[in-house]
């Protein structure tokens, strides 16, 4: 069992290596250390642990999670504990408005804030595939159609290079067959615009690529939640 000083040490340092690699994009060792450190890490960490990394109080924690503002997931022994991949962001973007905000303010608070009224801006029935006969596919398949096309209308250089990473940790822990991993890491080297196209492609290599996404987390719990009462 881990530490709670060798949990924020993992936390720091993978999110420093995230900073990096979005200096110097396809460098494979910054990308080979930090699956190094994010295996150890794990995918989810406590919510003690995760109040401490973004510098909050573990009852605002528990009040923006209750709120839905910050996602749970289950883990294998029955617990509730918070993403690594979504407490990354919230810390780079809490760091962002530090700088850039104003300093008299929560930061952490006025981050949540932009995301509840994006995910209330969100037009979720632009996204849901028509049942109009074109679509043959399943109600799994209409959600992970749905969901990747928000990811397409909203893609950065960084969701690309978050993807990327996950696609190399599930690699390496065997997570993601490896000739679907070669073919998400081939295109997740390709130029954005190709990579959107190829996500929400209706054919029978989109829907496979779909199916063992790395972009998982892309979107918000609320935004997600959302959608997905969109699709049915």
């Amino acid at each position: 069992m881990k530490s709670s000083e060798r949990t924020q040490w993992l936390l720091r340092n993978v999110a420093r290596l995230r900073r990096s690699q979005q200096r110097h994009r396809h460098d494979p060792d910054l990308a080979a250390i930090r699956v190094d450190l994010e295996l150890e890490l794990g995918e989810t960490v406590s919510r003690r642990a995760a109040a401490r990394f973004l510098g909050v109080s573990h009852a605002a924690l528990d009040r923006w999670i209750d709120r839905g503002d910050i996602p749970l997931v289950p883990t294998p022994n029955g617990r509730t504990q918070v993403p690594v991949g979504a407490l990354l962001v919230l810390r780079e973007r809490v760091e962002e408005e530090r700088v850039h905000g104003d300093r008299r303010r929560h930061h952490l608070e006025a981050v949540l804030k932009e995301d509840h009224e994006r995910a209330e801006r969100m037009r979720p029935e632009r996204y849901v595939p028509k049942e109009d006969g074109s679509f043959g596919h399943q109600r799994a398949e209409r959600r992970g159609l749905a969901y990747h096309r928000v990811v397409a209308a909203r893609l950065t250089g960084n969701l690309v290079d978050d993807a990327r990473q996950r696609a190399l940790r599930w690699i390496r822990e065997g997570r993601l067959d490896h000739r679907y991993g070669e073919r998400w890491l081939e295109l997740l080297s390709e130029p954005i615009p190709v990579i959107k196209e190829a996500i929400v492609e209706d054919s029978r290599r989109g829907r496979d690529l779909r199916q063992s996404s790395p972009f998982a987390g892309a979107l918000t719990g609320r935004e997600r939640r959302r959608l997905l009462e969109a699709v049915g």
